[in-house]
């Protein structure tokens, strides 16, 4: 009898153009949770797909509790105990909680569905998972955090023998996170094996038993997690040694770029002032639902302030919208690229171009092509894209390289004002630094940057200042040299003595 649960073995994955997998082998115990790391492109997901059926291998073998398998959907891989937290969430906004955990496997009464044996289901799930959640609450008035557990509370619900979760963390509070952790300690207690994939080193050592290491599309190594550290981690998993994680330079700060004064959305934020300069890196740290991201999307555009005054160059603009940002030099890469960033079925050039179409017109307003190709190409070179070539649909890239081409899309738009929200969420730590160093170079060539990001070592270790905020309201302002991580904490939590 096997001691593995799962064995994957020689997984090749060819999509068109693109080897994704070459050979990978990975192996599974019982009662363990294994970590399977690897930068962006590296190819952990689509790993994970042919294992529950979306992307079946091109070639290699699949052995379940001993037995070879062939999984060719994802109901095939739930009805044998295998289910996925998938890292982009795709619930059904406009039904309930328990219409959502049992989609598709709803308990009857004859032809009808059970509406009370399906809350009674819910109710005992969510209170032995520790939720408090309402089984009647429509998805669509929950947070995305929230969201994120009523997924994880569905993959349990199947009672599978192995659990995958993907990047299950990223849109979690430290608190969720800590329940996630507990329930990750009972699955395993009950004999799961539980596939972990998450870019936060830290996260990794704490609930790993096994690493697997993957390096574009090729399996690289399998050990155990206490014979690992960080800097040994990372030099597996990019191949090379990175030199530091937050290349921030002392770039030169001149005169006042843009001030906020007094800004309000009734409801949603209050009062909110602060200014930013040419030059400089303005962190905004604060808790889930602290108002950042609001914040910043009133200023371009997307939401209607209620009032206050918002100054470019030392002038009072009304931005009304989007498109009257984009005309003041402003630049908005949003938290959610699956939402509000990325076109799928459009190709990488296509995604790269769409905010400045404008620009690639001739006098007689036909596409200048070769312009689009031309400073595309150098957009892929500059910030290194991994794609097969700028034809390629951007789903089928990896998180990181969809989030490069967001981040090239707005540079073309040669803006002066850059506020990128969360722009390193679920992305890998080679793709991390080689982001940070361009958000240091963009600053080192006068543009004016404003960064939200719940990562604390990130906002530390990029910001000249932070703003912070606490339910709807700026608590502090800390320079570079006074910041550190409990000030900052004690500020996103209002408890500043």
């Amino acid at each position: 009898m096997s001691k593995y649960v799962l064995e994957m073995k020689n997984i090749v994955k060819i999509f068109p153009g693109v080897k994704a997998l070459a050979g990978v082998d990975f192996k599974l115990k019982p009662g363990r949770v294994h970590a399977l790391m690897g930068e962006n492109g590296a190819g952990k997901s689509t790993l994970m797909k042919c294992l529950i059926g979306i992307h079946p291998p091109t070639s290699g073998e699949i052995v379940y509790k001993g037995k070879k398998a062939n999984i060719t959907n994802t109901n095939t891989a739930l009805n044998m105990g295998i289910s996925m937290i998938h890292q982009e969430l795709s619930p059904v906004l406009h039904r309930t909680v328990m219409e959502n955990i049992w989609l598709g496997r709803e308990p009857k009464k004859g032809i009808f569905v059970d509406h009370n044996k399906m809350y009674e289901l819910t109710k005992d799930l969510l209170n032995d998972l520790e939720l408090e959640l309402d089984p009647k609450e429509k998805m669509v008035n929950l947070t995305v955090a929230k969201m994120q557990m009523i997924e994880i509370a569905k993959a349990v619900s199947y009672k599978a023998e192995v659990v995958i979760m993907d990047e299950p963390t990223s849109a979690l509070t430290d608190r969720e996170v800590e329940q996630l952790f507990k329930i990750m300690a009972k699955l395993k207690d009950e004999g799961a094996a539980i596939v972990y994939i998450s870019h936060k080193m830290d996260e990794i050592f704490r609930v790993s038993d096994d690493i697997t290491i993957l390096r574009d599309g090729q399996y690289v190594a399998t050990h155990e997690a206490k014979d690992l550290d960080t800097n040994k981690l990372i030099s597996l998993m990019v191949g090379r040694e990175l030199d530091k994680m937050f290349p921030k330079i002392k770039c030169e700060i001149s005169e006042e770029k843009l001030r906020v004064e007094g800004l309000t959305v009734e409801g949603v934020f209050n009062d909110v002032s602060f200014s930013i300069r040419k030059g400089e890196i303005l962190g905004i740290a604060g808790l889930v639902g602290a108002g950042r991201t609001e914040v910043i999307e009133t200023i371009f555009g997307i939401r209607k302030k209620t009032s206050g005054q918002i100054f470019i160059d030392g002038k009072e603009v009304d931005i009304k919208s989007p498109e009257v940002a984009i005309e003041n030099k402003l630049a908005l890469l949003t938290e959610d690229r699956r939402q509000t960033g990325i076109f799928p079925m459009l190709s990488v050039k296509d995604n790269m171009v769409i905010a400045n179409m404008d620009d690639y017109l001739s006098p007689l307003k036909f596409i200048q092509h070769k312009k689009i190709v031309c400073e595309c190409k150098d957009y892929k070179e500059k910030i290194r894209i991994k794609t097969p070539n700028l034809n390629q649909q951007i789903q089928n890239l990896s998180g990181g390289n969809q989030q490069k081409v967001l981040v090239a899309r707005w540079l073309l738009t040669q803006p002066e004002i850059l506020i990128l929200d969360e722009p390193t969420r679920g992305i890998d730590v080679g793709a991390k630094s080689e982001i940070h160093s361009l958000i240091t170079q963009l600053a080192g060539q006068g543009k004016s940057i404003i960064m939200i990001s719940s990562e604390l070592p990130e906002i530390l270790g990029m910001s000249d200042n932070i703003v912070v905020m606490h339910e709807g309201k700026v608590t502090g302002t800390i320079n570079r040299e006074d910041a550190d991580q409990e000030k900052i904490m004690q500020y996103a939590t209002d408890s500043v003595g």
